[in-house]
């Protein structure tokens, strides 16, 4: 999907590439591709779970100038990369930039859920690059914390909402729907599916509702 000049795809599970100011930037990689992992100029990690911090998909993409952006119990398994690296330990109100990108961490957790407590500190991400902003929510439910982001879905802006909808570790169909709607989102994608939980029916089923509300929803094929 190009939107702007900035491409995004989908690598499956939670997973996404996205080709944006001459950059690779990868976002909580997992059981990569062949086509998929290519050489990352930066890597986002949401939290410490085998299928979002995945040192075996890490190792296929790293390389001597790769930033490695992750909370703090990331850090000890992102040591184990055998490579040259530089490491940046994110917290919700952190923030990164190079090249005219701008990342920002923002709360990831569960309000009805034990799998993704608050306390842990995990993570979603803002990416900024000029009027193009996406979000990827990490594992997360529908969250006060997600408000704030409304300010992005403004006319002038095209704001992209990479949201979970598996259900049981994370936002369901319906609840994925709402937090599109709040955060004025202009373009909705489902992930967290076709793996280990949700499948593409339930994807099918987030489009249809967010067209119900006016919010414009792609599904993304998995490279």
């Amino acid at each position: 999907m190009n939107i702007n000049g900035i491409e995004i795809e989908w690598t499956g599970h939670a997973g996404f590439r996205i080709k944006a100011a001459n950059k690779i930037i990868f976002i909580d990689p997992y059981q990569l591709s062949e086509k998929a992992a290519v050489p990352a100029d930066i890597i986002l990690i949401t939290h410490s779970h085998y299928d979002h911090c995945s040192i075996a998909d890490l190792q296929k993409i790293v390389g001597d100038k790769t930033t490695i952006l992750s909370p703090v119990d990331c850090q000890s398994s992102i040591a184990k990369i055998n490579k040259k690296i530089e490491t940046v330990l994110m917290t919700s109100d952190g923030r990164y930039s190079l090249n005219g990108i701008e990342i920002s961490g923002i709360p990831a957790y569960n309000t009805n859920k034990p799998m993704h407590p608050k306390s842990e500190g995990w993570l979603g991400y803002v990416i900024q690059l000029g009027n193009t902003i996406i979000y990827h929510s990490g594992d997360s439910d529908k969250i006060p914390e997600m408000q704030k982001l409304s300010g992005y879905g403004k006319k002038e802006n095209t704001f992209i909402a990479l949201l979970p909808i598996g259900g049981k570790f994370t936002m369901d169909v319906e609840e994925a729907v709402e937090a599109a709607s709040e955060i004025k989102a202009s373009i909705a994608i489902p992930m967290h599916y076709g793996s280990i939980i949700g499948s593409p029916g339930d994807a099918i089923k987030f489009t249809e509702l967010c067209r119900e509300k006016g919010i414009r929803a792609e599904i993304l094929e998995k490279i």
